[in-house]
């Protein structure tokens, strides 16, 4: 099989199968990711925790991973299905020495691919193009790879995770007591049915489960909740039920959006603000990153409540590695990523949920009353040209917006007093990315019309 090099990504590997990763791809990237590991960790064998999504390709490339371990001499952990938060947090729980998850999160069916962390007592630490990406690609690339022929052991262990997981997160919030709610739930027949359920048989909540059989063919829509299209059906159904509050999880579960009980999307950012809130009560002063697509309503939350806000990169693995070298208690990305030092760093939706109901709870207040009460600007939502020339829109977006307050961070970000936006490459398709948000709606939107335009006359 030859291995193509643009399957390897900012944040984890993903590419088409079977044309582009297939049985024997995953074989060879399989012996370059635990040579990885074993050189980073200094320790042969390892211990390695292992799990897929409900993908067509997942069975028979899992299969292939499976083996690939065993014959390099590896303690394999076979978790099974599960979704990516509950492979996080089995990995960091119970102390495995690293990990590797069948999966590509939202992508549409044809694909498939790798996520790969390494344990550290510091928390997890996700392989991504700063954390050893590009020397696990020159390896699986080498076809060269030296590796013991030794015989693995493997055991199963997937009967606990979910409910270890519940458990850890309701812990968390020191086991609150929780009313009861009814929420609508569309996983987009993917993984994050797999922790909605386990949730609902601890909690006192009526589920009302929309597309919840796993199904690789993904029938009802892409499972994907941040092209809020696919959420339409969410929004009608809360609204038709008179529930409280609607979920949408991503394809492989480590992305969350709620809708309130009148059918509007949550921003993540508030519920990012919401969670900082409740943390910095009794871990006060302590870090919490956010990135900087959108950070007016969580930098402003985070200082009111006695936090310090950090704005970071966007990616899912910069937010966890930048909370591994520097510290802090929780992270949120305004793509529905949602991080607790807690579960090792890394996503872990359950513990979101948790902690909304307990404030629902405690407030007694209705989610859209909770946002309004947390929302601090207004977004645009994020805005993709397909572009050729994104280099050279970047730099004259510097210029034209000259007298605002500049970061390159991450593409260039531009910051006035009643507004601000930002412009990126993304990381992972050939687009350009823009987000806008306002003090109010009304300056938001006079924005975004300024800056379509704008690059409607640079784009080429």
């Amino acid at each position: 099989m030859h291995l193509y090099p643009k399957i390897f990504k900012a944040y984890d590997i993903r590419g088409i199968y079977p044309n582009e990763i297939d049985e024997l791809g995953i074989a060879q990237l399989t012996k370059a990711v635990y040579t990885f590991f074993t050189t980073t960790l200094q320790k042969q064998p390892l211990t390695v925790g292992i799990g897929r999504d409900m993908r067509l390709s997942s069975p028979v490339l899992y299969a292939s991973l499976l083996r690939t371990l065993t014959q390099m001499g590896a303690q394999v952990v076979d978790l099974g299905l599960v979704s990516t938060p509950s492979f996080y947090f089995a990995v960091w729980h119970y102390k495995y020495d690293c990990g590797m998850q069948v999966t590509a999160s939202h992508n549409p069916k044809e694909y498939n691919g790798l996520k790969f962390v390494i344990n550290t007592p510091k928390g997890l630490i996700k392989i991504g193009k700063t954390t050893g990406m590009d020397e696990v690609k020159a390896l699986a690339l080498s076809e060269s790879i030296d590796h013991p022929t030794g015989t693995g052991e493997l055991v199963t262990q997937n009967q606990t995770v979910l409910s270890d997981e519940v458990d850890n997160a309701l812990t968390m919030f020191n086991h609150p007591k929780i009313h009861s709610f009814k929420i609508v739930a569309d996983p987009a027949n993917a993984m994050g049915a797999t922790y909605l359920e386990a949730l609902a048989q601890k909690l006192p909540i009526t589920l009302v489960k929309m597309n919840f059989a796993l199904d690789g063919n993904f029938p009802a829509h892409p499972p994907d909740p941040l092209d809020y299209n696919n959420l339409v059906d969410l929004q009608n159904k809360v609204v038709e039920q008179k529930a409280d509050f609607g979920l949408a999880p991503d394809g492989d579960g480590d992305r969350l959006f709620f809708v309130d009980e009148k059918g509007s999307v949550v921003p993540a950012t508030v519920i990012t603000a919401i969670i900082a809130k409740t943390l910095l009560m009794t871990h006060p002063q302590e870090k919490i990153y956010f990135d900087i697509r959108y950070i007016f309503t969580p930098q402003s939350v985070i200082a009111e409540f006695g936090g310090k806000p950090v704005i970071t990169k966007v990616g899912h693995a910069y937010i966890t590695q930048q909370m591994h070298s520097q510290g802090g208690i929780f992270a949120g990305e305004s793509s529905g990523h949602y991080f607790f030092k807690a579960t090792g760093n890394a996503e872990s939706q359950v513990t979101v949920i948790v902690c909304i109901l307990d404030v629902l709870t405690k407030e007694h207040l209705t989610l859209s009353e909770l946002v309004a009460k947390y929302q601090r600007s207004f977004e645009s939502g994020e805005i993709n040209f397909t572009v050729s020339n994104a280099k050279d829109i970047i730099e004259s977006a510097k210029k034209r917006f000259h007298d605002g307050e500049i970061s390159e961070l991450d593409g260039v970000a531009i910051t006035y007093p009643s507004w601000r936006f930002s412009l990126r490459m993304s990381n992972t398709e050939p687009l350009l990315r823009l987000n806008i948000e306002g003090k109010n709606s009304a300056i938001m939107e006079e924005k975004k019309k300024e800056l379509l335009s704008f690059i409607a006359e640079h784009k080429r």
